[in-house]
């Protein structure tokens, strides 16, 4: 039975959700306060890159069940799901929810009949609480967070691990399982609290298990130990598993950063000592730098291609990619620096100075002293690198993408082997 549903915010949360909810079936309102994004949207252009999301929204908008606009439209709402930036706040590196509690003034403003309010952002333990002191009686609050994959979001909301809703009363309930019962999926209802908290605690333990086995790789460099080997073994273990085991500059992008940041700083304000989550973050800046200085100290001087730029494959994002401290650190030591990203240089642009953005990986190549490979993008791994024409023909895979097959006549050094 469709619903309707109103998705304030219309960034990479608010964007992927709306989308897919309407692939669901439900009549979707996608508000966002920016005229230029939703002209855009509109115009079926998407501000993004994210596999297969032109597509879907396209179809959707066609089939007249995904809108667009910049007027909070209320009518007939039965669900409001807030889905704005929760950035960190600089002072406290807790989350800040400016953004998010001034949308749901504007909503409680705009509501026309007691509708059901749905955190999708990422938010701090007690946000639902301070809702609840905003709206009264006039809405029902829940939680129900997102565990969306940058480069694979789609296949996530579309056939998901499970689903975390926090709500405390049968009537939120009932409509959240209303809302997701296409999907047919495993409904986890929790309290409020639990849901908020099953978010920051779900990327914290991928980052330490990122932040671990980066710390492995250094160990390797330095015993004559091989990472890829030490990983395949442990994560043959079941108790451990091979996911989130694979060596690699750093973590990035705009959740596991921000959010193990944040989780310190809330458990900071309740007096737990968080001392795994600050090591974790305190060992992926290390680790990012000592990267930088391993190339640094193998190559001295001259000029670098780097290979990839976004924080991971499959998406433009370059929020807390590992380029920006990397590059920033080669750059120091006299090192040039051009660079390609099969999307993201645009935004890199806005975020590097004095690098030369080229327009394939062979122009990056060309006359460089060594070739670093920052992200994992496909086309990374099929590059015929027998065809490139670099000064030096020196590889320092961070990814270990080219691990199986080094391509022949390079020296090539791959993380942690």
């Amino acid at each position: 039975m469709s619903k309707n549903l109103v998705i304030i915010g219309s960034g990479y949360v608010g964007l992927v959700s709306g989308a897919c909810f309407a692939e669901l079936g439900h009549n979707v309102l996608c508000v966002d306060k920016d005229p230029s994004k939703i002209k855009a949207l509109q115009a079926g252009q998407i501000p993004i890159y994210e596999p297969n999301l032109q597509e879907l929204v396209a179809s959707n908008s066609a089939a007249g069940r995904l809108r667009f606009s910049t007027e909070l439209d209320l009518n007939g709402a039965d669900a409001v799901f807030l889905a704005v930036g929760t950035p960190t706040n600089p002072e406290t590196n807790n989350a800040d929810l400016t953004y998010l509690f001034a949308a749901a003034r504007e909503v409680k403003a705009a509501l026309k009949k007691h509708a059901l309010i749905v955190t999708k952002s990422t938010v701090p333990v007690g946000t639902g609480a301070k809702l609840k002191e905003i709206f009264g009686s006039s809405a029902s609050i829940a939680s129900n967070p997102e565990f969306l994959r940058e480069g694979s979001a789609l296949g996530d909301f579309m056939q998901p691990d499970r689903i975390v809703c926090g709500a405390d009363n049968q009537e939120s309930i009932d409509l959240l399982h209303e809302i997701y019962a296409p999907l047919n999926a495993t409904i986890l209802f929790t309290t409020i609290a639990t849901a908020e908290l099953t978010k920051y605690a779900a990327n914290a333990m991928l980052a330490t298990r990122v932040g671990f086995i980066n710390e492995m790789a250094d160990l390797c460099e330095l015993t004559g130990a091989d990472i890829l080997q030490l990983s395949h073994a442990v994560g043959l273990d079941k108790r451990i598993g091979a996911q989130f085991l694979q060596a690699g500059p750093g973590v990035g992008g705009s959740c596991f950063p921000k959010d193990t940041r944040a989780l310190a700083a809330q458990a900071l304000e309740y007096g737990v000592k968080s001392n795994i989550i600050e090591g974790v973050v305190k060992s992926n800046i290390e680790h990012q730098e000592r990267v930088a200085a391993r190339i640094i100290a193998k190559i001295g001087a001259g000029t670098v291609a780097i290979f990839g730029l976004t924080f991971k494959a499959n998406t433009d994002d370059m929020r807390e990619a590992p380029a920006l401290v990397i590059i920033p650190k080669l750059q120091a030591a006299g090192i040039n620096v051009k660079a390609y990203d099969p999307q993201g240089m645009h935004e890199a642009g806005k975020l590097l100075d004095d690098v030369e953005f080229c327009k394939t990986a062979e122009y990056a190549a060309y006359e460089a002293d060594a070739i670093v490979i920052l992200t994992e993008w496909d086309e990374f791994k099929k590059l015929d690198y027998a065809a490139l024409t670099p000064k030096q023909k020196r590889i320092f895979d961070t990814r270990n993408i080219l691990a199986s097959n080094p391509p022949q006549g390079f020296d090539y050094h791959g993380l942690g082997r």
